[in-house]
């Protein structure tokens, strides 16, 4: 039986082996990835059409957040990448922690982009002055160091510890520094909907107990009016910030920032409404050219470089760079 099946595969490969070679070259040059990626001019989302406000003011231009493209380096595009212009090859290792691969930054990222608008949400309101209340903050991990020994995973939101109900940051230190150096602790988390139990070992940093995890807060609301910010499962990142802040803000005020202009830009945005520096402004301000962006508004950080980048490319749009979201609307107004 085995000699029969040994001599139908031998002689399937003789007669087949131009096809089967032809099949493992197709594989390997269209699917095996090299460990870089490629960043080229992104485009622009309409955030009118992502904010959906009860009884909000409507615009008379759009207000939008860029993104920079990144594709994963198959062969192809890694080929193509040395011929077309502004398409540039970037190591894996520089966009990724180590010990860690792109499908696990790109979950980072996919965490840094709900705090960007959790962010976004509060900043607008307070601006506002609309009412805006926390009901609950949720711990969810963004990074695990690579000698952490723990199975705990990105995007996971931390509910107890040893059976006890976590409810901030400074809680959870409190409690890990009543414990001991290489103790083992258990940590309930809540991970695609549900509760886990997972194990993580303590040891000491510069006097502190850590688990070896990085920490980011998630925040639920009580509003008036209520908001719903939609994404795609695709969207990652934290540098829509600014714009999507700007785009609650127009909606929740009768005066119409936007002036019939279509407004573009980047930027991270915190609590207190300030705007943080972002990576791949050449990307995204090439995308919103193209898009035929009136103004484009950046980080203070960022505007030296995209400066450049408009002058390199003969770009008409003007380049404003702001430090706040207050900063951002009077520049509009």
């Amino acid at each position: 039986m085995i000699n029969k099946l040994y001599e139908r595969v031998k002689n399937y490969i003789k007669e087949n082996y131009k096809f089967l070679i032809a099949l493992i070259f197709i594989f390997v040059f269209f699917l095996y990835e090299l460990p870089f990626v490629i960043y080229k001019p992104g485009g622009i989302i309409d955030l009118d059409s992502r904010i959906v406000l009860d009884d909000g003011y409507d615009s008379s231009g759009s207000i939008n957040m860029c993104y920079a493209s990144m594709v994963k380096g198959n062969i192809p595009f890694v080929l193509l990448s040395f011929f077309i212009p502004n398409w540039d090859l970037v190591s894996s290792k520089e966009i990724t922690y180590e010990g860690e691969d792109i499908d696990e930054a790109i979950k980072r990222d996919r965490v840094f982009l709900e705090n960007g608008i959790d962010n976004a949400i509060f900043s607008a309101y307070k601006l506002a002055n609309k009412e805006i209340k926390i009901t609950k903050t949720d711990l969810e991990i963004i990074y695990i160091d690579k000698d952490a020994k723990t199975n705990l995973k990105i995007g996971d939101i931390i509910l107890k510890v040893n059976d006890l109900e976590v409810e901030s940051l400074t809680n959870l230190q409190e409690y890990l520094n009543n414990l001991k150096q290489d103790e083992e602790v258990k940590i309930t988390v809540l991970r695609d909907d549900k509760e886990i139990d997972c194990t993580a070992k303590l040891y000491n940093l510069e006097g502190t107990l850590k688990m070896g995890i990085s920490i980011i807060n998630h925040y639920e609301y009580e509003l008036d009016p209520k908001i719903d910010v939609k994404t795609k499962a695709s969207e990652s990142g934290s540098s829509g910030g600014l714009m999507t802040s700007l785009a609650i803000y127009n909606s929740l005020v009768s005066e119409d920032i936007t002036k019939g202009r279509k407004i573009v830009g980047t930027g991270t945005i915190d609590m207190e409404g300030n705007v943080g520096e972002i990576g791949g402004v050449k990307y995204k301000l090439l995308g919103a050219e193209k898009n035929k962006a009136d103004i484009f508004l950046c980080p203070k950080e960022n505007y030296d470089e995209a400066i450049k980048v408009k002058q390199d490319n003969n770009l008409k749009l003007e380049v404003i760079a702001v430090g706040t979201l207050n900063e951002a609307i009077m520049a509009l107004k």
